[in-house]
Order: C-alpha cells, then structure tokens, then sequence
C-alpha cells in the first residue's frame, strides 16, 4: 500500500498532474485548494439533503453528487492533467437550474435575500460565496495561464444554480425568506 505522505512538499512546492512542479502558494494551488473546499461543502449539503425525506429534493441530492465529480474533472483540468469539463455539463446546469426556476413561486427572484432559512440552504449559501470566490482565483490564474473559457462559465453556472437550489429548498421546506431592507437611519 502505497503512503499518502510522499514528502516531496515538505519545502513548499507540489506538483501538477503534469509533473510541473510550483510553490505551494501559486495560483493554481489556490484555485484547486478551492474547488476542493466547495466540494467539501457540497459534500455537508448531500449529507444534509440525504436526511431530508423529500422524492424534489432526492433528485437535487443527485445532481449535487454529479456536481462533485465534474469539480474533480475540473481539478483536473487546472492541474493539467489532459481532461475537460464537458459542453454536457454545462448544458445540464443550465437546464437543472432553469427547471427549479420555473417551480418557484412567482416573483421569487426580485429582492435581495438574507442568507439562511433552513439550515441546509444556508449550507448552499456558504457553498454558493466558496464557488464565487473560485471564479475570482480562477479570473488570477488566468492571467498566468490559458484558461478554457468553460472553465469560467461552468462556475459561473454553478454558482447560479447553487443560489436557485437554495431559496427552492427554503420554498420545498416551507422556509419563509427574509429579505434585505435598507436601514433609514
């Protein structure tokens, strides 16, 4: 069995799928250190759908999960290791996305809303701000490298859905939303 500490960054440098080797604090190592970081709470969001009995919300759980495999492609894709985030994928946000909008309640996207309501929705806000963080490391690192201009509408896609999915789940479990009000003081 092979170990999982190799060694070779105890000074600071990794490598990518390519053998390229870069200091730890390269953008690139921001941008996958991030997609790692919302897939991981992607990851607290299927395991908080799973306890949720509800057939909507089941196939959301699903889709989430096949989110979660294309952030790894994608990770793979900045680290160089010959793979692409695929035309299929984004069709799929889009259109995932754009059913969920046509069961919300009409008017549902015309105010600022605060972020929360059930817990599991404010999971996906926390996900949602990490995936808008990403786009902006991934705006970084491509001014570094060449950047497959998929790689930034499926982000952008993605962060679009995640808002959707999370006022759909605050709708699906009866959450009322709170919307911001500017303070007349």
């Amino acid at each position: 069995m092979l170990s999982v500490s190799t060694k070779t960054g105890d000074k600071g440098n990794s490598s990518l799928a390519d053998g390229t080797r870069l200091s730890k604090d390269h953008p690139v190592f921001e941008v996958i250190g991030t997609i790692d970081e919302l897939n991981s709470h992607l990851g607290v969001v299927v395991a908080s759908l799973k306890q949720v009995e509800h057939q909507q919300l089941e196939k959301q759980t699903d889709f989430l999960e096949q989110v979660q495999s294309e952030l790894f492609t994608l990770g793979g894709e900045v680290a160089r290791a010959g793979v692409k985030i695929s035309p299929q994928f984004l069709d799929t946000l889009e259109t995932t996305s754009g059913k969920l909008q046509k069961t919300m309640a009409k008017g549902w996207h015309h105010q600022f809303v605060l972020p929360g309501g059930h817990a599991i929705a404010a999971q996906l806000d926390i996900a949602r701000s990490v995936c808008r963080r990403l786009e902006r490391r991934i705006v970084s690192l491509s001014k570094k490298q060449q950047t497959d201009e998929r790689v930034f509408q499926a982000i952008n896609r993605l962060s679009d859905y995640l808002y959707v999915l999370r006022c759909f789940v605050n709708q699906t479990l009866g959450k009322k939303e709170k919307y911001f009000t500017r303070s007349r003081s």
